[in-house]
């Protein structure tokens, strides 16, 4: 019977494990995007009851090759062009492991310094690299803290603008608005159901997808004229749909104006702000209250790893902290530490800044940059091949990594397109804007290179 604990044979199993993780990475090319498997098919491989005795982890292996690997979308693929990128790289994976072997709980600072004072220091960097407003470091009066998704993030900045606005008002959530795009994440919606808010509008967006800020302050004006108490409202940098941008200045200049919290999401465009040219498309960010962005999806780091920033923590806290008797300790009580528990949801937390802060160190600066301009020219170019052939229409702008594309023959001949490349060894996804059925071609995969966007391209022209 083998020993689950005995370190020399973890030492020996690791070597294999990370042998096999390399191998697979390699191979992937050679690989289908997408495992042809049926529903039910990878449960059906597995044992109606689990081993009364330890298994060798070389049983473990090879199910790996033989169970997991053929019932995969395989995310990592040089041909994803498939809804966003889900980073991940070789030193965002042993980030990973070293984290799980360190097996540290973060939920306090005493529970393990480094956990926090390095989280802190290294969204203190990213506040430097991504052209944020300096206040909102932690040496300041905002701070920022790694949630496990965007989506965490904007829950989470709905509750505290929810608390916010009913001590300065006194309305009840239920009377409560909160204004987003009708091309905005659904999180942003489901949050402001989760918040209890009663009421969550999604604007009508303009030509290129955008809120048209009159849109904001007609729909204010509406709601305050009918008693109700609008109290949030989230402008995005780069929609999921179209990577279109909100003007956040005029939105933020607003949502001062009647004193909303303004949150930005950028889940997926806000990696590229470690680009200073990318930077105009965010410009405003000193009025807002919240920003998310998730380093999984675009800065070679795996899930999760979303980035939350408050201008001000105080509300953030004093919204979410709770201190029973056994979480006091006297570095809290003294207020020399943060204490991230107070700064989201969830008490437990994972070491997640470790993955996060041997990327940035492995990659550097200047790699990122230079990942990040590969893929949006590869993306414009692409965009500017199909505005040359007269069989497709490009329906958004392509400010990031997103080309949005539609077949002039109609929703049929969209969808047929869609699926041809699909089954070409492609993985893309198609969606619906003003009522008309486009293709998005999303270019950020680690290991997706030229060659690989411009085999997609021939095959458009091929099937197209």
């Amino acid at each position: 019977m083998t020993d689950p604990l005995d370190l020399d044979e973890f030492r020996r199993n690791g070597h294999a494990l990370i042998d096999w993780i390399a191998e697979y990475l390699g191979g992937l090319e050679d690989r289908p995007v997408i495992e042809p498997v049926a529903p039910g098919e990878v449960r059906a491989k597995l044992p109606a009851k689990p081993p009364m005795t330890g298994e060798p982890f070389s049983a473990m292996l090879a199910d790996l090759d033989d169970v997991v690997v053929p019932g995969l979308t395989h995310w990592q693929h040089p041909h994803w062009f498939s809804f966003f990128p889900a980073m991940s790289s070789p030193p965002a994976i042993l980030g990973e492991l070293a984290a799980a072997g360190l097996g540290v709980q973060g939920m306090l600072w005493s529970t393990s310094p480094a956990a926090t004072e390095i989280e802190s220091h290294v969204l203190d960097w990213l506040v430097d690299l991504m052209g944020v407003p300096q206040s909102w470091k932690t040496t300041g009066p905002g701070g920022g803290v790694l949630q496990m998704s965007a989506s965490d993030s904007t829950h989470t900045a709905l509750v505290v603008a929810r608390e916010v606005c009913r001590q300065r008002t006194g309305a009840p959530a239920e009377s409560m608005v909160a204004y987003t795009s009708s091309q905005a994440h659904s999180s942003v919606e489901k949050g402001g159901n989760v918040a209890g808010y009663g009421h969550v509008r999604l604007l009508e967006v303009d030509d290129h997808f955008a809120v048209a800020p009159a849109t904001l302050r007609d729909a204010i004006a509406d709601d305050l004229a009918v008693g109700l108490t609008p109290a949030f409202v989230c402008a995005a940098v780069g929609t999921t749909g179209t990577t279109a941008v909100d003007p956040v200045r005029a939105i933020g200049e607003i949502a001062r104006e009647h004193h909303l919290w303004l949150h930005i999401d950028a889940a997926y465009a806000g990696s590229a702000m470690i680009c200073e040219e990318f930077r105009d498309h965010q410009d405003g960010l000193e009025l807002a209250d919240s920003y998310t962005f998730n380093a999984h999806k675009w800065l070679a780091t795996n899930f999760d790893c979303s980035i939350f920033w408050v201008a001000d923590r105080r509300p953030l806290i004093d919204t979410l902290s709770i201190v029973p008797p056994y979480l006091r300790n006297a570095a809290s009580d003294a207020g020399e530490v943060i204490d991230y528990r107070d700064w989201h949801v969830p008490l437990g937390r994972r070491f997640r800044a470790l993955k996060l802060w041997w990327v940035l160190r492995s990659f550097g600066v200047e790699g990122l940059q230079a990942m990040i301009r590969r893929h949006i020219a590869a993306a414009q170019r692409l965009d500017a091949w199909l505005r040359t052939d007269d069989r497709f229409e490009v329906i958004a702008p392509t400010p990031f990594g997103l080309v949005s594309f539609l077949h002039v023959d109609g929703d049929e001949a969209t969808d047929a397109l869609v699926a041809r490349l699909n089954d070409a060894g492609f993985a893309i996804n198609g969606s619906v804007a003003n009522g008309r059925h486009f293709i998005r071609v999303s270019i950020g995969s680690t290991w997706t290179e030229d060659r690989h966007v411009d085999a997609l391209r021939s095959a458009i022209d091929r099937l197209g």
